[in-house]
């Protein structure tokens, strides 16, 4: 169906402080696109056909963006180590099983058969080094239905020699054709640059990552400023950069006219935030994962009010779960204690506002995404939370806030992706 209707309790965001409930509405869709949430049809629409969800909660698909889909493997596993040791001791390891492709082809599937029945529907997730699995893994994103960004990662410096790429020239070479193979190929899943983080890419190499984003228009994703040790490496690699930003900015990899993720943003400086801002940097906050990692916690709360670009992300496997709910409580939960131990200046998000950052707030990085406004694309999220049994009357928004706390992804009923039920 190109045109039809969701019948639903429907909510969602109209900016960070306000989410609508419309109690047993209808949400239009035409040709993939929100014509509008209405208590009553209009009569233009009242010929289309209808899928009535009954009492069950609608919600825009959620925006998922930082995933490490090698890591899916081993998520819940090594969570009482820091950030550069957890890599070394479980990260590097696994992702050099990706060689195999036998591996890769069962490690891929459970990930994107689990991503499916998750309240994701968009995503930018990072592969391997490894051209043939990570094609494999936006054919096995592909046929799950979703939209998403997958990267091919480039590390040539600090990497452990089982998974060093050969030479930087060997892996922009690589990385060309890649993107030559890949550009085009997909009709859901599109190639992202994707330079591990500053300590394992080379100068070199991120002068000739510049050049393939501007010859083939193509976004970047990378970490920054995720731990104390981390900024202090990349100081002695880069001692001529301004800050960790500037690392990535010298060489054009930072927002402007290439469009740019960063995860975590821990503990950016006042110059760092000042550039993300003004080159539209889109900021992958990431919880759970900069708490399992012992990271810290980012300032959530700060980066909205001041109007950066902030999402929200899982960070599988850093974070031990592929959940967007979840992320959404641990958004909260994390800024209350940055609020108690950090910085009372500014307060804790609310649910209103993490659930914006959940769609709306990485949404944006797709396009007109992440709400049911009309003109927007329809991603939508079906929710079953009757197993939650409750003795009082709740609405709708009630609903919704205690399903984060208390569901998981196993009550998610059905999942449409700009228009098409893929769930």
């Amino acid at each position: 169906m190109k045109d039809f209707i969701i019948k639903g309790h429907i909510l969602y965001s109209l900016d960070p402080n306000t989410i609508k409930s419309c109690p047993d509405s209808c949400l239009v869709c035409l040709d993939g696109v929100s014509g509008g949430v209405f208590s009553q049809l209009p009569e233009q629409y009242r010929d289309l056909p209808v899928v009535d969800f009954g009492d069950k909660l609608v919600f825009p698909g959620m925006s998922d963006l930082h995933m490490h889909a090698p890591q899916f493997s081993f998520r819940g596993l090594g969570m009482d180590l820091e950030l550069l040791e957890w890599l070394s001791t479980y990260t590097f390891p696994e992702e050099a099983k990706y060689q195999d492709l036998a591996y890769a082809e069962r490690a891929y599937h459970s990930y994107a058969d689990h991503l499916k029945h998750s309240a994701t529907t968009r995503a930018s997730v990072f592969a391997t080094v490894h051209v043939p699995a990570t094609e494999l893994l936006m054919d096995e994103l592909e046929r799950v239905g979703l939209k998403t960004y997958v990267g091919k990662v480039n590390m040539d410096r600090n990497t452990p020699a089982y998974l060093a790429e050969k030479s930087t020239a060997q892996s922009l070479a690589d990385t060309e054709a890649w993107l030559c193979e890949t550009k085009d190929k997909y009709e859901h899943t599109k190639p992202i640059l994707t330079p591990r983080f500053t300590p394992t890419c080379s100068d070199e190499l991120m002068e000739g990552l510049q050049l393939l984003a501007e010859k083939y228009d193509v976004p970047v994703q990378s970490h920054l400023s995720e731990s104390l040790a981390e900024i202090e490496l990349v100081k002695k690699l880069c001692p001529w950069a301004k800050n960790y930003g500037d690392a990535y900015d010298r060489f054009g990899l930072f927002g402007g006219k290439t469009k740019c993720i960063m995860a975590h943003c821990v503990y950016s400086d006042e110059a760092e935030v000042a550039r993300m801002k003004e080159n539209g940097v889109f900021i992958a906050h990431s919880p759970e994962s900069n708490m399992n990692v012992i990271a810290g916690i980012a300032p959530a709360k700060r980066y909205l009010e001041e109007g950066l670009n902030i999402g929200l992300a899982t960070d599988v496997a850093g974070g031990s779960h592929e959940s967007m709910l979840r992320a959404i409580m641990h958004a909260v939960q994390a800024s209350k204690l940055r609020w108690r131990l950090v910085d009372d200046s500014v307060s804790p998000l609310s649910f209103q506002e993490a659930f914006y950052l959940a769609t709306v707030g990485g949404g944006r990085f797709f396009g007109k995404v992440g709400s049911f406004e009309e003109g927007y694309d329809l991603d939508a999220v079906v929710l079953e939370d009757s197993g939650l049994d409750h003795p009082q009357e709740l609405t709708a928004l009630q609903r919704l806030e205690r399903a984060v706390y208390l569901s998981d992804d196993r009550h998610i009923f059905a999942k449409f992706v700009r228009g098409k039920r893929v769930l």
